[in-house]
């Protein structure tokens, strides 16, 4: 009896932080190892993106900007009349009127490019004068297109997709995971956010600036990993797809018009008629659609216009309407104050992704993150190479991955809920399920290889939290 009374307890915190231990280091290890290089390439990649408007700036100065105006800008008409004559062909789809010291851009289609390519005519505002021509992607130039193709599919098309939503779909694991390991290293926030500078050279001081860094960066890349998520093929489909069951996806007006001075039919013409895009135009700003706007041209004469706000700083604007050109009234409004809170969170989060939200500062930031994210991808591969064996009976090229088996020390209850859950989580993220079930599977086939050969293993010892 006296021996039961005074031997050590184990308490329910004890084996819950020996159980999740293990199996946060060698999920955090694996993941790290082998999602580490798409991370890499995403952080790079997003860094050149970063600057692209500047860049912008530079290559198409004479398409984008004008150097100075003088009065007021010409009529709307008179400039797509203008763009209309330097290129004949195709159907005008859409108007972007030019403000201060940026060009009128219109769109036209092409039988030669898909519905997300347009050719762009630019147009002085001011003298109604052509300063260039431009094949773009949803009205961006081929340079930032170019940089974008880059970071989302290394221009590789569809397949290239893949590689920018499987970094994505593990960041936020990564990133939590690593968090969680420096806080049973540190046991204590002020000591988490520094690295220990009295460690000596080596693994130790490799580790604190890798987990320390790391910390600081963590919010950051949620943000990035949530927001690529969003549009990327799999997870952004299921992403969508739950939007538009809470019916909380991005509204837009209604552009039916209804009247008879249409003729009640469909006439199948363009009714971009120059004197109804200024009347249209007007309209729109006399019921507060203000700042930069994208004007929509309806394929017919049964079609109402839409005026939309494109403001992308901070506070967003993305107030439309839709105008019956016929009559001049408002047939819809949407105004992004209206908007559903998930659209709304979204279009935020797209905006931060891209670094238009906060302008400079925005750019700046994601700069930071990017390299930022870089170092603490240099520094876990430094620690890597630091641990392994020196010893001229036991050199090795990199070192010992953690033990396996550490499944087997979570509780009873972590398995109930985790499984389930990590299914769920399979399943809306594919590019986080897929992997993690092979990486499971290759684990116990090479266990069981192992076992049966007899080959070491290095065992489960969970590391005391102050280790």
């Amino acid at each position: 009896m006296t021996a039961v009374d005074t031997a050590p307890k184990v308490t329910t915190r004890t084996r819950t932080r020996i159980g999740f231990g293990p199996l946060l280091l060698r999920l955090h290890f694996y993941a790290g190892l082998f999602v580490a290089p798409f991370l890499l390439v995403a952080a790079l990649t997003g860094l050149a993106y970063t600057f692209t408007p500047q860049l912008e700036k530079i290559v198409y100065a004479d398409e984008l900007t004008v150097d100075g105006h003088h009065g007021p800008a010409r009529p709307l008409a008179e400039q797509i009349a203008a763009a209309r004559a330097a290129h004949p062909e195709g159907s005008v789809t859409t108007v972007r009127p030019g403000e201060g010291d940026t060009t009128t851009q219109v769109d036209f289609t092409s039988p030669a490019l898909d519905a997300e390519h347009s050719h762009t005519v630019y147009v002085n505002p001011y003298t109604a004068e052509v300063t260039g021509q431009l094949t773009t992607w949803w009205a961006t130039t081929p340079l930032k297109t170019w940089f974008d193709d880059l970071h989302r599919n290394l221009h590789l098309g569809a397949a290239g997709r893949h590689y920018s939503e499987f970094a994505a779909s593990w960041l936020w694991i990564i990133a939590l995971g690593g968090v969680a390991l420096w806080w049973r290293r540190r046991r204590s926030v002020r000591r988490m956010l520094a690295p220990d500078l009295s460690a000596h050279k080596g693994v130790r001081r490799t580790r604190g600036w890798h987990a320390a860094t790391g910390l600081w960066l963590t919010l950051g890349l949620l943000v990035l990993s949530g927001t690529g998520l969003t549009w990327s093929r799999y997870a952004g489909g299921h992403f969508h797809d739950a939007l538009d069951s809470l019916r909380s996806g991005t509204p837009s007006v209604a552009t039916a018009v209804a009247g008879s001075h249409h003729g009640g039919g469909h006439s199948g013409a363009s009714t971009a008629d120059p004197a109804a895009v200024d009347a249209v135009l007007k309209v729109a700003r006399d019921n507060g659609i203000t700042g930069p706007v994208e004007v929509a041209v309806p394929p017919d004469d049964a079609t109402a216009w839409t005026v939309t706000q494109t403001r992308n700083l901070w506070p967003v604007g993305r107030d439309s309407v839709a105008v019956d050109a016929g009559s001049g009234a408002v047939v819809d409004r949407v105004d992004f104050a209206d908007w559903p809170l998930l659209a709304k969170l979204t279009r935020w989060g797209i905006n931060a992704h891209m670094g238009t939200l906060f302008g400079l500062v925005n750019q700046i930031l994601l700069a930071a993150l990017a390299l930022g994210l870089t170092c603490v991808i240099v520094w876990g591969y430094r620690m890597w190479w630091q641990r392994r064996p020196t010893r001229a009976d036991r050199r090795a090229m990199v070192g010992a991955p953690p033990g396996r088996g550490a499944w087997l020390h979570l509780p009873p209850w972590a398995i109930v809920v985790g499984v389930p859950v990590v299914f769920a989580l399979g399943w809306m993220v594919p590019l986080f399920g897929l992997p993690l079930a092979a990486f499971l599977l290759a684990d116990v086939v090479i266990g069981a290889l192992r076992d049966r050969r007899g080959g070491p293993d290095v065992p489960v010892s969970p590391a005391p939290a102050g280790s």
